[in-house]
């Protein structure tokens, strides 16, 4: 089967993900913003990976837009975030962005990094709010993500590894 990764990484771990799949399926990989539908025809398998944050998925508006033109294709995403993977956030991740015609999209989840120093203002700034609010609360409520959140704070962490492709490696296979 002929496929192509098409990846938005902010910081760098979605794009090592979509390195890795590629390397292990054959599939070409680009970003999402170099993407134009038209290319898409010659492939019989998309995948989009990308960032989450906010319970969004960067680069998912590019198959949000062009759902139509994808039909008959074999699609997947992948979304890449620093919390440890828990089914509660997945789910509600789709539910938010895989509405109508993309419901049936599966969605897979790695675990990326976390480097304040690499971020952003505004996204520094952001995490450092949360975690603000985070602290206000009793340690013993913290959902996974919220856990994840205060065990990073000034710390820079990799969770990057291939085994959260197995998953994704299988269903492409099928």
């Amino acid at each position: 089967m002929k496929g192509i990764i098409l990846y938005q990484s902010k910081y760098g771990a979605t794009k090592k993900y979509a390195e890795w799949l590629g390397e292990a399926t054959g599939f070409d990989v680009i970003q999402t913003k170099q993407a134009k539908i038209k290319m898409l025809d010659e492939y019989e398998a998309i995948v989009l990976g990308g960032g989450v944050y906010a319970s969004g998925v960067l680069g998912l508006s590019f198959i949000k837009k062009n759902i139509a033109a994808l039909k008959g294709k074999k699609l997947a995403v992948f979304c890449v975030g620093a919390s440890p993977y828990d089914e509660k956030a997945v789910s509600q991740a789709r539910e938010l962005n895989f509405k109508g015609e993309m419901q049936d999209i599966p969605l897979f989840y790695c675990r990326g990094a976390w480097d304040e120093d690499k971020m952003s203002f505004g996204d520094r700034t952001l995490c450092r709010m949360l975690q603000k609010a985070v602290a206000k609360q009793d340690p013993d409520t913290y959902e996974p993500w919220q856990n994840a959140l205060m065990c990073s704070v000034g710390q820079k962490c990799d969770w990057t590894d291939k085994k959260y492709l197995e998953p994704l490696i299988e269903y492409l296979a099928k």
